[in-house]
């Protein structure tokens, strides 16, 4: 057994974000539906389901998903796509949910049979905390299951849900959770509420988890620079920066200090009142983060990636990660999807 470094400074919460510090704890499952109603929005279901889906990613078996339809059809959603849902939406169904998640779209008919009705304050009665995204806030507003919250809702349908539900106050918001009721206006509503509700649940890591890799997907090497996430002087600032500039080719202490203006023994003291370690374990710090994340979320080789961040040798890149995470670069799990 590996004994493991631990991260100092702004690094620790980077990195422990992705590690199981418990990993014999029970888990407790959520389980969520989506209700797909004909042309709902594909971006805001999928926003949704994949913030969900990459919390997975990072701990398995945190959340159950399944999608729902109002007949045994298919659904055609807003880009033309068909999807055929799991399973028609039933009191049964609605029974082994957490949350239930109403999915309209600009094209979404605004209509609701008895029966959805019906179910949607069965849903409520038996404590199933209900969501709406795009206009599925109007299917809960007409149950009148939104008096007495604050909701957000497509600024095309505002108008209609403001008519239907006296009693609730509809935002400009691009989302809002008030106790257990969710809503989002727009795909980016609809991933932002997803994060706010996992929070709820969970911690503050993780959904900084899920925010790594989701923004990294826009750009394949784009990654949150580390100086954005730390609180420190614009000296140390600036010294932090010139690091993140230069991890293939890692630069001297002293290089670092002419770079900065400032004496070797000036950035020492700066590292260790403001950060708590040494420049050089900082430096190493971000380095070997930099390492995993491309390990994890790329396809590039070890070697290429020990490249990329300034190891000398496999081996000793190897002895590095290992003493950080407690286990080989050869062994990191790759979250390519």
């Amino acid at each position: 057994m590996i004994e493991r470094r631990q991260f100092s400074g702004g690094m620790k919460g980077k990195n422990l974000r992705y590690l199981n510090e418990n990993p014999n704890q029970p888990v407790q499952l959520t389980r969520t539906g989506f209700l797909l109603l004909e042309h709902f929005s594909l971006p805001a279901f999928t926003q949704a389901l994949d913030t969900i889906v990459t919390a997975n990613l990072l701990r398995p078996k945190l959340f159950s998903s399944r999608t729902f339809g109002l007949n045994d059809s298919e659904v055609v959603s807003d880009l033309g796509l068909v999807i055929r849902p799991d399973a028609r939406i039933d009191a049964a169904a609605i029974h082994d949910l957490d949350l239930l998640v109403i999915c309209g779209g600009y094209r979404t008919e605004l209509k609701a049979s008895d029966e959805l009705v019906n179910l949607l304050r069965t849903a409520a009665d038996q404590d199933v905390s209900l969501a709406g995204l795009w206009n599925g806030g109007w299917f809960l507003g007409i149950a009148g299951l939104l008096d007495g919250y604050r909701c957000a809702i497509h600024p095309e349908h505002r108008p209609a849900l403001a008519e239907i539900a006296k009693g609730t106050h509809v935002t400009s918001e691009p989302y809002v959770i008030d106790r257990d009721r969710l809503t989002a206006s727009s795909p980016s509503g609809a991933f932002h509420m997803a994060l706010d509700w996992i929070k709820g649940l969970h911690d503050k890591a993780l959904v900084e988890g899920i925010e790594d890799i989701l923004a990294f997907e826009e750009s394949r090497y784009r990654r949150i620079k580390p100086s954005e996430n730390i609180c420190v002087s614009a000296p140390l600032r600036e010294v932090v920066k010139l690091m993140d500039a230069n991890l293939e080719e890692p630069l001297e202490l002293e290089q670092l200090a002419v770079y900065a203006g400032r004496s070797r023994r000036q950035l020492e003291r700066l590292f260790k009142e403001q950060l708590g370690t040494t420049p050089q374990r900082y430096y190493m710090e971000l380095r070997i983060t930099e390492a995993r994340r491309l390990l994890q979320h790329t396809e590039l080789s070890q070697v290429d990636v020990l490249v990329a961040c300034g190891f000398v040798s496999p081996s000793h890149f190897s002895k590095c990660y290992s003493s950080y995470f407690g286990y080989r670069p050869s062994k990191e799990k790759r979250l390519v999807k």
